[in-house]
């Protein structure tokens, strides 16, 4: 009953609805307000206008016909207690059930039309229909959105982009068009920062830790030097040959202009890993995304060092999307603007097979997202993990949330701010410890509840039970009834990662999604390997049995708004959700007897 009354709530948002025929004496001039902000949202300044023909490529997300089924079979599929967990959907069958009914299509055939674009011609669409992209002259996208597009520009990172603060659609589209982008979303580019804190120079770049084949226990250099040798230590995987690895893939998703290197990754694995030296990544390009190894990117090579390292010898892929170049008011040539991160999705839930782990370091205060874009990019978490997939996000860097924590809503109102996508209840979201014997959560570790997604039932006795011990702490600074994050942990600083050749340490949840990544990931083999199929969505198996497989982190606090922020304790927290892996233990727990 808890599952079906929150599947309504949800649905409230993701379900289509049922449309009236469209007449002919509709007006399309009669325009309805999809999204606004109040004001230009906050480190954005209009800094000019875009040419009247700039080409806009715009993305059109309409109503999927059946998502309410999809759900279903996303928490039968993920439940290790149901006698399908496991079964998961193939493409095609996803592809069925998230496509628009015939009604939506042939409005927005229509809408198109009137402004005269061959809908024949002129559209690009998914294979389930549910996208539709056409790039116009934006002259035109403003008549037909009642919108004005700016150059706006970041006070901090200085990039600047296409956007708009409001737009509208025909009052009968708003039930037939989830979203449409770019417009509102101003959390892009070097905005949508990934979570990653470069610490110091390592001088030297010999690994100080003992071998992966002969540890044993976490010895005190792991306090102060973060290796594979230790994490495969500190969470109890040490040993694990995988066995799948025709079968496995881990993928790690990057942007901004950020590149994996090749070369660096040997040097890593020489120092760290030397018998895994020679074997290397692949990469995957989308939307225009790089490969420049002559420019190693932070980000991507500590998650690249970390996923490779401890999986090895599965195969890793890189995704490198494009859609960061910035926009230059002068510059008549077709400039991508668009979210790059809309992009990724769209591409990996178009291929036939998606990796069955995932990772993602990046992120954005969840208020700085439109709504409607945070429910349709949340969808489309929940039709990869229907498929099969892990999918895991950073929780943040910044406690309860950085600056100054003021609402955007015209309120001004202090609140904390939790981070989306982490806060997408179909994702597996991962805080950050430190320490060893034992670790405590780091003070920097994102975690709080969503203030878009109500509290899912796979966790709601856990939550409640935090709930109640705040005891009415932080009353009104955070919604009680939202989705919890972060839903695990792991160790998120002093990473050893090699960056053009030099050592240094890395930390952030930049560095814990990656290392949980790693681990799912040889759990991945280890069931593939026994003719099981990979876990999926993880988080019903997690607040479950997997639960018995996990290290209880009780001590640390996260501050942030001009607070202490929460407090680790026995039990789920929003620091570190359920707490560490212990490989070992999940081992014995992720393979059933009575599976089919």
């Amino acid at each position: 009953m808890a599952r079906l009354l929150w599947t309504v709530a949800l649905l409230g948002a993701f379900r289509s609805a049922v449309s009236k025929p469209l007449g002919l004496d509709k007006r399309w001039e009669e325009l309805k307000v999809k999204h606004e902000w109040v004001d230009v949202p906050k480190g954005w300044v209009q800094v000019g206008r875009p040419p009247t023909d700039y080409p806009l490529k715009m993305n059109i997300g309409l109503k999927q016909e059946r998502f309410d089924e999809l759900l279903e079979h996303l928490y039968e599929v993920s439940d290790p207690e149901h006698h399908r967990y496991g079964s998961h959907l193939s493409k095609e069958e996803v592809d069925e059930l998230v496509a628009p009914n015939s009604m939506t299509v042939e409005s927005l055939e229509a809408w198109l039309t009137y402004h005269d674009i061959d809908p024949v011609s002129s559209l690009a669409r998914t294979d389930a229909g549910d996208w539709v992209t056409v790039t116009i002259p934006i002259c035109k996208v403003e008549k037909m959105l009642d919108a004005k597009y700016g150059v706006y520009k970041h006070v901090d990172t200085h990039e600047t982009i296409v956007r708009t603060i409001s737009y509208s659609l025909p009052s009968f589209l708003h039930e037939h068009v989830s979203v449409i982008a770019p417009t509102t979303y101003f959390g892009t580019m070097q905005a949508m920062k990934s979570h990653v804190l470069i610490e110091e120079l390592v001088d030297d770049q010999v690994s100080t830790s003992e071998t992966v084949s002969t540890q044993t226990d976490v010895p005190d250099s792991c306090l102060r030097d973060i290796t594979p040798a230790c994490l495969f230590a500190l969470y109890n995987a040490v040993g694990y040959k995988p066995a799948a690895t025709d079968r496995n893939v881990l993928g790690v998703a990057g942007y901004l202009d950020q590149f994996a290197n090749y070369a660096d990754l040997q040097t890593f694995l020489t120092a760290n890993r030397p018998e895994a030296v020679g074997f290397n990544f692949t990469t995957e390009k989308i939307n225009g995304g790089g490969d420049d190894q002559s420019i190693p990117g932070v980000e991507a090579n500590l998650d690249i060092q970390y996923t490779v390292s401890l999986s090895w010898p599965t195969p890793n892929v890189y995704f490198s999307t494009g859609g960061s170049p910035p926009f230059i008011p002068d510059d008549f040539t077709p400039t991508n603007t668009n979210e790059p991160y809309l992009d990724w999705l769209k591409y990996v839930s178009s291929k036939p097979k998606v990796p069955q782990t995932i990772t993602t370091s990046y992120g954005d205060d969840e208020q700085t997202v439109p709504r409607d874009y945070a429910i349709v990019v949340c969808a489309l978490f929940a039709q990869l993990g229907v498929r099969g997939s892990s999918v895991l996000f950073s929780s943040g860097d910044s406690g309860v949330g950085g600056g100054d924590c003021l609402t955007n809503d015209g309120r001004n109102v202090t609140q904390f701010q939790p981070a989306f996508p982490a806060s997408c209840p179909f994702v597996t979201a991962v805080g950050g410890t430190t320490g060893i014997k034992p670790e405590t959560a780091i003070f920097f570790t994102g975690g709080g509840f969503s203030n878009y997604f109500p509290r899912p039932p796979y966790q709601n006795d856990d939550v409640a039970d935090y709930i109640d011990k705040l005891d009415g702490a932080y009353d009104g600074l955070y919604n009680a009834k939202g989705r919890g994050f972060p839903d695990v942990a792991a160790r998120g600083d002093r990473f050893r990662v090699v960056i053009s050749g030099k050592t240094y340490h890395v930390g952030g949840t930049s560095a814990s999604s990656p290392t949980v990544a790693g681990l799912i990931s040889l759990l991945n083999d280890y069931r593939i390997s026994h003719g099981r199929p990979p876990l999926g969505f993880l988080n019903p198996f997690l607040y479950s049995k997997g639960a018995a497989g996990l290290v209880d982190i009780v001590g640390g606090t996260n501050p942030g708004c001009g607070t202490q922020g929460f407090n680790a304790t026995a039990g789920w927290d929003p620091l570190t959700g359920l707490g560490t892996l212990d490989f070992g233990k999940l081992q014995s727990l992720v393979l059933y007897e009575d599976e089919d």
